[in-house]
């Protein structure tokens, strides 16, 4: 007689996935405004977008999807999970605040070679967090195990966000002209990008393990620099753009660094200078740079080097962005540069 078999011996445990529901449906509903209809459960999300387009003549819904990457390899190895979902939600929310919009829904997906209830609830746990300082809802999302898919102790982290603006409201950087300032906003170190090249400076050439604390660091160990959460720019950018600063775009410095993402908003015929005087990235930069003998350029094109924001306006308001963010004390603001005309792309140099 053959052995029985089942879904579970094809590797695929559909109690530890019910486990792991019933552990995140607290953190989920903690997200949740009346705009959202259905609980976990429902083959669809549902949520009312009667609040949200009051007001507005031409609404716009503006969407994005992204991953962690590689850092979710980095995660594995410290064994550390609550800020990867922290990081999802501040990645692909930031990447549409900046546009104008304001986020509404957060749909997730997490596929896992083995279900641990305990990991997918430190994951969901830490996407609610980010939802709720940002005020948007977590909808839904799916949880997979698939072992021929996933290799042992692998996960997969993505997210997806759908907000709305007003089209008048829209920021796209057309309008930004010769003479505008770069406003900067830090970063909270390497965000969600540049893990690949991090992992081989750190790992491979370096030497390094993840509970080290080599003195470049300043006490911290390697996985407290590497998992730092991705900063959470919603809130304070909603309220600049509530405020009436004319701001004209805006660019969220994510993998290709400020190198590949302000020219993204800079109108044709335009570059930008950026005075790399003007502030001092965090000491894992520096630090990785030294390991790998890094050309300048490169780290600019592969990490945030500090900067997680850039702003693009007129001169003068700096004071009132400033002001905005006093209430956020992880976050700073300084001038970053200017843009000129017949130029292109990013051009660096030590002093305006």
């Amino acid at each position: 007689m053959s052995a029985k078999v089942d879904y579970r011996s094809a590797g695929v445990d559909i109690e530890a996935g019910n486990e792991a529901v019933r552990r995140i449906k607290s953190h989920v509903a903690k997200t949740h405004s009346p705009a959202v209809l259905t609980g976990l459960g429902s083959f669809g999300s549902l949520f009312s977008l009667g609040g949200a387009l009051k007001g507005m003549k031409d609404p716009v819904m503006v969407q994005s999807t992204d991953g962690v990457g590689t850092k979710s390899k980095v995660t594995v190895m410290a064994g550390r999970y609550e800020a990867l979902g922290h990081d999802l939600v501040a990645a692909v929310a930031g990447d549409i605040v900046v546009m104008g919009a304001t986020p509404l829904t957060f749909l997730d997906y997490l596929g896992f070679h083995k279900v641990e209830p305990a990991i997918v609830e430190a994951l969901v746990g830490g996407m609610s967090a980010a939802c709720e300082e940002a005020g948007i809802s977590l909808v839904g999302g799916e949880t997979a195990e698939m072992p021929a898919v996933y290799a042992e102790g692998d996960l997969d982290v993505v997210g997806f966000v759908t907000g709305v603006v007003d089209r008048a409201r829209l920021l796209t950087g057309a309008n930004i002209a010769a003479g505008d300032v770069l406003y900067a906003i830090n970063s909270s170190g390497l965000h969600t990008n540049g893990f690949s090249l991090a992992r081989k400076l750190i790992f491979e050439i370096g030497g390094y393990g993840i509970d080290e604390r080599p003195e470049e660091l300043g006490g911290k160990s390697v996985a407290d620099v590497l998992l730092a959460p991705h900063a959470n720019y919603v809130a304070p950018v909603r309220q600049m753009l509530e405020a009436g600063i004319p701001v004209k775009g805006m660019a969220h410095i994510t993998g290709g660094g400020l190198v590949e993402n302000v020219p993204r908003i800079v109108p044709e015929g335009l570059g930008v200078v950026i005075d790399r005087s003007t502030w001092k990235p965090q000491p894992v930069f520096g630090w990785m740079q030294r390991l790998g003998s890094i050309d300048d350029l490169e780290m600019h094109r592969t990490f945030n080097m500090g900067v997680g924001l850039v702003l693009i306006g007129p001169p003068g308001i700096e004071a009132d962005l400033a002001g905005v963010l006093k209430p956020f004390p992880a976050f700073r603001l300084w001038t970053l540069g200017r843009v000129e005309a017949n130029a292109s792309g990013v051009r660096f140099s030590e002093a305006n």
